[in-house]
């Protein structure tokens, strides 16, 4: 039975007081994950509500391909901590919040499309990469549109706060290229720029633009296109300097891996009809993510 039944919500505002109210430092009193958890009785998850298929909303609650791999998690500390009735609190976190808010332990883990890179590396930890993707673009059909070098003189939208952002900006100094960028404050904002005409392309992994294409009024409107910017590995992020936790999380992953369970979750939502309606990404998996299964390396990308 899935964990995740009623999400909680929180305004941005609260979300905002709470980062600036909690510094990463005095998170729970320093207190290592697994002892918190036992200790409050409470394990606070986060999710997305638009990175499909990884993290979305389908009828107000959280499903995808992570969030269900977080569930496996949350298994797996109840029967560490030795509390099968462990209170799952859920927390809608965005591109921009989901770091602040793990340093500073308003949540436990993101099981998301979180990007896993060197950079982020110095604030948080990540488990074994589960995902490998790259920056590309989604326009509309008949645009013209088909490699980057077709954006001159023109506005595009990515999500502010992705790596995506910083590997857009970098394309344009490095090219000195003639593109506008306005940022989105998640994936369904930057998804609406481009359907409203005030962007003719959405940057972002092309695997959420997939999922995004594949679940639009009319899919067939929207193709995506372009080389592959960058490619960047997906993974579970959970606070530094918290080995046990870390340890257990590989171990839940590593796990699916080995008995074949990982393989059946991701036909399930790469390779099936998934929520809401019905779509089929038919996206096989890709050499990057094959070698990890054997590899189970947490290596992050630049």
């Amino acid at each position: 039975m899935p964990l995740f039944k009623s999400p909680v919500r929180q305004t941005l505002a609260l979300i905002a007081a709470s980062a600036l109210l909690w510094p990463a430092a005095q998170a729970q009193d320093g207190k290592p994950t697994l002892a918190k958890v036992a200790e409050t009785g409470t394990m606070r998850v986060a999710y997305r509500e638009s990175s499909v298929p990884f993290s979305y909303l389908d009828n107000a609650k959280p499903i995808g391909f992570g969030v269900e791999i977080c569930e496996r998690v949350v298994d797996a500390v109840k029967n560490k901590v030795k509390k099968p009735d462990l209170k799952v609190e859920l927390q809608a976190v965005t591109s921009q919040n989901r770091i602040p808010l793990l340093m500073n332990g308003t949540i436990d883990i993101e099981c998301g499309s979180t990007t896993n890179n060197k950079v982020r590396n110095e604030q948080v930890d990540f488990a074994i990469n589960y995902f490998y993707t790259g920056t590309r673009l989604m326009v509309k059909k008949g645009s013209g549109i088909k490699n980057w070098a077709d954006l001159k003189g023109k506005t595009i939208a990515t999500t502010s706060g992705t790596t995506n952002f910083q590997v857009v900006r970098k394309y344009i100094t490095t090219n000195s290229a003639d593109i506008t960028v306005l940022g989105g404050k998640d994936h369904s904002d930057s998804f609406l720029m481009l359907e409203s005409g005030r962007a003719v392309a959405f940057a972002m992994d092309d695997i959420l633009l997939f999922g995004l294409a594949a679940n639009a009024k009319n899919p067939a409107e929207w193709e995506i296109v372009g080389d592959s910017l960058q490619v960047e590995p997906y993974a579970v992020m959970v606070r530094k300097g918290d080995p046990e936790f870390k340890k257990l999380v590989d171990e839940t992953i590593a796990g699916l891996i080995k008995s074949g369970d990982f393989e059946k979750l991701y036909k399930k939502w790469f390779q099936s009809g998934i929520p809401p309606r019905s779509a089929n990404l038919n996206l096989p998996m890709n050499d990057e993510l094959r070698a990890n299964l054997k590899a189970l390396s947490d290596a992050p990308t630049q």
